[in-house]
Protein backbone atom coordinates (compact mmCIF):
# COMPACT_ATOMS: atom_id res chain seq x y z
CA UNK A 1 0.00 0.00 0.00
CA UNK A 2 1.67 3.77 -0.78
CA UNK A 3 2.59 6.30 1.73
CA UNK A 4 0.56 9.07 1.86
CA UNK A 5 0.72 12.58 4.01
CA UNK A 6 -2.40 13.88 6.30
CA UNK A 7 -2.91 17.33 6.39
CA UNK A 8 -4.55 18.94 9.61
CA UNK A 9 -8.14 18.99 9.05
CA UNK A 10 -8.31 15.54 8.60
CA UNK A 11 -6.26 14.47 11.79
CA UNK A 12 -8.87 17.14 13.51
CA UNK A 13 -11.95 15.37 11.85
CA UNK A 14 -10.38 12.21 13.35
CA UNK A 15 -10.06 13.34 16.48
CA UNK A 16 -13.45 14.35 16.92
CA UNK A 17 -16.33 12.23 16.82
CA UNK A 18 -18.81 15.10 16.74
CA UNK A 19 -17.06 16.27 13.78
CA UNK A 20 -19.00 15.97 10.69
CA UNK A 21 -16.70 14.52 8.64
CA UNK A 22 -15.22 11.90 11.11
CA UNK A 23 -17.23 9.35 9.85
CA UNK A 24 -15.57 9.39 6.23
CA UNK A 25 -12.29 10.49 7.79
CA UNK A 26 -11.73 7.68 9.87
CA UNK A 27 -12.93 5.05 7.24
CA UNK A 28 -10.05 6.26 5.17
CA UNK A 29 -7.72 6.39 7.94
CA UNK A 30 -8.72 2.51 8.66
CA UNK A 31 -7.96 1.90 4.86
CA UNK A 32 -4.41 3.05 5.19
CA UNK A 33 -1.11 1.49 6.32
CA UNK A 34 1.71 4.06 6.20
CA UNK A 35 0.30 7.78 6.92
CA UNK A 36 2.76 10.85 7.58
CA UNK A 37 1.94 13.61 9.57
CA UNK A 38 4.82 16.45 9.18
CA UNK A 39 5.88 17.88 12.91
CA UNK A 40 3.96 21.11 11.62
CA UNK A 41 0.70 19.85 11.08
CA UNK A 42 1.45 17.88 14.60
CA UNK A 43 1.57 21.71 16.38
CA UNK A 44 -1.31 22.99 14.05
CA UNK A 45 -3.45 19.44 15.58
CA UNK A 46 -2.55 20.32 18.75
CA UNK A 47 -3.23 23.83 19.11
CA UNK A 48 -6.82 23.30 17.74
CA UNK A 49 -7.46 20.36 19.58
CA UNK A 50 -6.19 22.33 22.80
CA UNK A 51 -8.49 25.15 22.11
CA UNK A 52 -11.59 22.96 21.02
CA UNK A 53 -11.57 20.36 23.58
CA UNK A 54 -8.74 21.00 25.92
CA UNK A 55 -5.04 20.15 26.94
CA UNK A 56 -6.38 16.77 28.31
CA UNK A 57 -7.49 15.72 24.74
CA UNK A 58 -4.40 16.98 23.37
CA UNK A 59 -1.91 14.79 25.59
CA UNK A 60 -4.71 11.70 25.26
CA UNK A 61 -3.87 12.28 21.19
CA UNK A 62 -0.21 12.61 21.87
CA UNK A 63 -0.02 9.38 23.86
CA UNK A 64 -2.05 7.46 21.26
CA UNK A 65 0.33 8.41 18.28
CA UNK A 66 2.81 5.47 19.00
CA UNK A 67 0.07 2.97 18.45
CA UNK A 68 -1.49 4.69 15.58
CA UNK A 69 -1.31 4.22 11.75
CA UNK A 70 0.82 8.06 11.71
CA UNK A 71 4.91 8.69 11.57
CA UNK A 72 6.12 11.56 12.04
CA UNK A 73 8.53 13.83 10.01
CA UNK A 74 10.46 16.15 10.49
CA UNK A 75 10.74 19.45 8.03
CA UNK A 76 14.15 19.33 6.08
CA UNK A 77 16.19 22.42 4.79
CA UNK A 78 15.40 22.15 1.58
CA UNK A 79 11.95 21.94 2.82
CA UNK A 80 12.23 24.78 4.60
CA UNK A 81 13.43 26.80 0.78
CA UNK A 82 10.49 24.76 -1.09
CA UNK A 83 7.87 26.35 1.59
CA UNK A 84 9.25 29.65 0.82
CA UNK A 85 9.13 29.08 -2.63
CA UNK A 86 5.26 27.94 -2.35
CA UNK A 87 4.14 30.63 -0.28
CA UNK A 88 5.96 32.99 -2.78
CA UNK A 89 4.27 31.76 -5.76
CA UNK A 90 0.86 31.44 -4.38
CA UNK A 91 0.84 34.45 -2.66
CA UNK A 92 -2.77 35.70 -3.82
CA UNK A 93 -3.93 32.67 -2.56
CA UNK A 94 -4.83 31.27 0.96
CA UNK A 95 -2.25 28.77 1.56
CA UNK A 96 -0.52 28.96 4.51
CA UNK A 97 3.07 27.85 6.32
CA UNK A 98 1.70 24.22 7.33
CA UNK A 99 0.03 23.06 3.71
CA UNK A 100 3.37 24.65 2.02
CA UNK A 101 4.63 22.19 4.74
CA UNK A 102 2.86 19.38 2.97
CA UNK A 103 3.56 20.16 -0.55
CA UNK A 104 7.26 20.53 -0.21
CA UNK A 105 6.97 17.14 1.64
CA UNK A 106 4.93 15.14 -0.47
CA UNK A 107 7.36 16.45 -3.35
CA UNK A 108 10.14 15.52 -1.53
CA UNK A 109 9.03 12.14 -0.50
CA UNK A 110 7.33 11.47 -4.31
CA UNK A 111 3.70 10.99 -2.48
CA UNK A 112 0.92 11.36 -4.44
CA UNK A 113 -2.29 11.28 -2.07
CA UNK A 114 -2.67 13.46 0.45
CA UNK A 115 -5.30 13.31 3.37
CA UNK A 116 -7.25 16.34 3.68
CA UNK A 117 -10.63 18.53 4.02
CA UNK A 118 -9.01 21.46 2.33
CA UNK A 119 -9.44 20.76 -1.44
CA UNK A 120 -9.28 24.45 -2.21
CA UNK A 121 -5.98 24.81 -1.50
CA UNK A 122 -4.02 21.53 -2.41
CA UNK A 123 -6.44 21.35 -5.78
CA UNK A 124 -4.62 25.14 -6.51
CA UNK A 125 -0.73 23.59 -6.27
CA UNK A 126 0.66 22.03 -9.03
CA UNK A 127 3.31 19.63 -7.43
CA UNK A 128 6.55 19.31 -9.10
CA UNK A 129 6.56 15.66 -9.37
CA UNK A 130 3.05 15.04 -10.52
CA UNK A 131 0.15 16.21 -12.09
CA UNK A 132 -1.70 17.05 -9.40
CA UNK A 133 -2.70 15.49 -6.14
CA UNK A 134 -4.91 12.74 -4.94
CA UNK A 135 -7.06 14.76 -2.41
CA UNK A 136 -8.56 12.02 -0.07
CA UNK A 137 -11.24 11.10 1.61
Amino acid sequence: METVIADTGFIVALTNISDSKHGVVKSVYLKQQNILMPQTVLAEVAYLVGREAGIKNVSTFLKGLTASRFSLIALTTEDILRIAEILEQYVDSRIDFVDASVMAMAERLNINTILTLDYRDFSLFRPEHCDAFILMP
